[in-house]
């Protein structure tokens, strides 16, 4: 199984971010795996921000106060997060895998991660 982020690596502030995950060697919608965004800033450990299941369920962190959106396109083997409202604090490594939690052992496989800078 493979991931790859895609999407803008500048944003600025106020901005809606959307990246994309394309998933290849494995379908999103099988069994019953948990497909993340995880995020990185420079200088701290990581975050867990939302993910879909392979039924489509959707859970998020909640410290991200309903900003994060993910949703999926079953026809491309995809599933997209948007996060509204960016500021500067936003700025990150964002990544995504399959599984959940806090940990980067909690994933068993992870795209390479995308540079996302929040400035004007």
């Amino acid at each position: 199984v493979q991931l790859q982020e895609s999407g803008p690596g500048l944003v600025k502030p106020s901005q809606t971010l959307s990246l994309t995950c394309t998933v290849s060697g494995g379908s999103i919608t099988a069994n019953y795996y948990i497909w993340s965004w995880i995020r990185q800033p420079p200088g701290k450990g990581l975050e867990w921000m939302g993910a879909i299941t392979s039924r489509g369920s959707t859970t998020y962190n909640s410290s991200l106060k309903r900003r994060a959106s993910i949703s999926r396109d079953t026809s491309k083997n995809q599933f997209t997060l948007q996060l509204s409202s960016v500021t500067p604090e936003d700025t990150a490594v964002y990544v995504c895998a399959r599984g959940v939690g806090s940990n980067w052992d909690d994933y068993d496989y992870r795209g390479q991660g995308t540079q996302v800078t929040v400035s004007s």
